[in-house]
């Protein structure tokens, strides 16, 4: 074989070994976290809940720091993949931090906590919270356990480890991971582990208020997943309540909670079908409320799609709220609207009873 033919040949055989070997590095790699009993850390300021007491949750999905009002993530349909620097991660950490502390909310729940991920510049991203949120019992749930991802190629995603927090000013007794069903396909790659977070909080008279905090699945095949992570929480708050016990469950959905956000925010420049509605008849069987924050008169949406910038037209809606048992009864819930300044979601909040 001729020089000429032989040297580009061999290059290509070398380029095809490399790529055979990295996928098949994913592929084994590539592992469910499971359940797992998680410990609680950080004291209480108050030893229990009380019945009748109007109490305060704010959720936050933080973005892992980075989504900036100028971000744009290539899974989104941008062309970032890590935060913007170091420095701006810290000054995007310490903002999403003093704005939680601001709220002086009673309970929190926090998703896209990063704790050692390629992306964030191995910076753990928990102390800036529970730095800022004192006198709160919090646990944390990983959500995340991802293997190197070689993608995009000139600043890939790299490893990700990365999870969910639960805060509580009455001391959370115990708490545990439950994982969440994923795809089977290649998307599960791409998706996050997926759990959620239970954790019980004393409330008097020897009851209990269940907090399940959960970031369910967007990077799916037709939404499915998506519906039966959320069937796998309303069973579970059901045999809760069913225990006597109060529940609270909330985070990002990653459907469209309003059945069809473009009616108070438009339809945006672009058109994209990743947060689908919940079906209808999904919640008939279980005894949960669903709680999704709306203004009418002036409506904010809770997310926006980071396909560029933030700007107007982008297409947004609400994809962050609650769940709440027959027993808690939900007195306000709002979009806190911060201009998407600091993570591709604004935060919400809601103000309940025990009853």
């Amino acid at each position: 074989m001729k020089k000429w033919i032989k040297i580009p040949l061999i290059a290509l055989a070398c380029l095809l070994a490399i790529v055979i070997v990295y996928v098949a590095y994913v592929f084994i790699a590539f592992h469910r976290i499971g359940n797992a009993a998680v410990t609680p850390e950080g004291t209480a300021e108050k030893a229990s809940l009380s019945v009748g007491e109007e109490y305060k949750i704010v959720s936050y999905n933080i973005g892992f720091g980075a989504y900036e009002s100028d971000y744009g993530f290539f899974m989104d349909g941008g062309t970032q993949s890590w935060a913007w620097s170091k420095e701006r991660l810290d000054r995007n950490l310490a903002n999403i931090a003093s704005f939680l502390k601001s709220q002086n909310a009673d309970l929190y729940f926090v998703q896209e906590v990063d704790i050692d991920a390629t992306r964030s510049y191995h910076v753990d991203e928990r102390p800036y919270l529970t730095g800022a949120l004192t006198g709160k019992s919090c646990a944390f749930a990983q959500n995340y356990d991802s293997p190197f991802l070689f993608y995009p190629i000139f600043q890939p995603h790299g490893a990700s480890r990365s999870g969910i927090m639960t805060f509580s000013s009455a001391p959370i007794t115990s708490a545990e991971r439950v994982e969440l069903p994923i795809e089977n396909g290649l998307t599960k790659l791409l998706d996050l582990d997926r759990c959620y977070s239970k954790s019980r909080v004393p409330v008097e008279g020897g009851k209990e208020l269940v907090l399940y905090n959960f970031h369910l699945s967007a990077y799916t095949s037709d939404g499915k997943i998506a519906n039966d992570q959320l069937r796998l929480v309303l069973a579970d708050m059901e045999e809760e309540y069913k225990a006597g016990n109060y529940c609270v469950a909330g985070g990002d959905f990653n459907k469209d909670i309003l059945g069809d956000s473009s009616v108070y925010f438009g339809k945006g420049d672009k058109e994209y079908t990743w947060a689908q509605p919940i079906p209808d008849g999904l919640l008939d069987d279980y005894s949960a409320t669903l709680v999704a924050p709306l203004d009418e008169d002036r409506p904010v949406p809770s997310c926006r799609n980071a396909d560029a910038a933030y700007h107007e037209g982008q297409y947004v809606l609400t994809i962050d709220g609650f769940l709440l048992s027959p027993n808690v009864e939900a007195v306000s819930s709002a979009v806190l609207d911060t201009g998407f300044a600091w993570s591709d979601h604004n935060p919400v909040e809601m103000k309940f009873l025990l009853k």
